[in-house]
């Protein structure tokens, strides 16, 4: 094809202004708040403990490997939304021992319950005290295995997190 006109060379010379660089993105949100993790941590304890309790009473056997899902969700909350403050990994990892514990104390709750033919909220809630005691009973070497493994999770789980 052929133009009537050659071009000039210069693109701006028919009044074309020149386009401006787009704005730079806004700047990452800082990380650093270990309040903000901590409470982080503390809900994905308590959702990591229910959700494991619910699930282990449903098939009426405790679930060991999912103490480490539990462990490295509650880290990876701590991580991801503390930043990389050393006080969140063993944060988690406290945090991970307790929801563990909460958990096999839902799944007895659960098991009794269907045993007992009450419902799992009032015997968690109104007996706590016979749950715990079960609970000391069925104490073994894979229990102590379990929640170390549910701590070390958390732990490394909120150091990855926080890079």
């Amino acid at each position: 094809m052929s133009q009537s006109v050659p071009p000039s060379g210069n693109p701006f010379a028919e009044g074309a202004a020149p386009q401006p660089y787009p704005a730079a993105p806004p700047p990452a949100p800082v990380r650093d708040n270990v309040g903000l993790g901590l409470l982080a941590a503390f809900v994905a304890a308590l959702v990591a403990a229910a959700a494991y309790g619910g699930i282990a009473g449903a098939v009426e056997r405790e679930i060991g490997w999912a103490a480490v899902g539990v462990g490295f969700l509650v880290g990876l909350a701590a991580g991801k939304v503390g930043g990389a403050s050393p006080a969140l990994p063993v944060a988690g990892a406290v945090l991970s021992l307790g929801a563990v514990y909460l958990g096999e104390l839902i799944l007895l709750a659960i098991i009794g319950g269907k045993e007992l033919g009450v419902p799992a909220t009032e015997l968690f809630f109104d007996h706590f005290d016979v749950i715990t005691a079960a609970w000391k009973e069925g104490l073994g070497p894979l229990t102590f295995l379990f929640f170390g493994l549910a701590a070390f999770a958390a732990f490394s789980g909120a150091k990855k997190a926080a890079r």
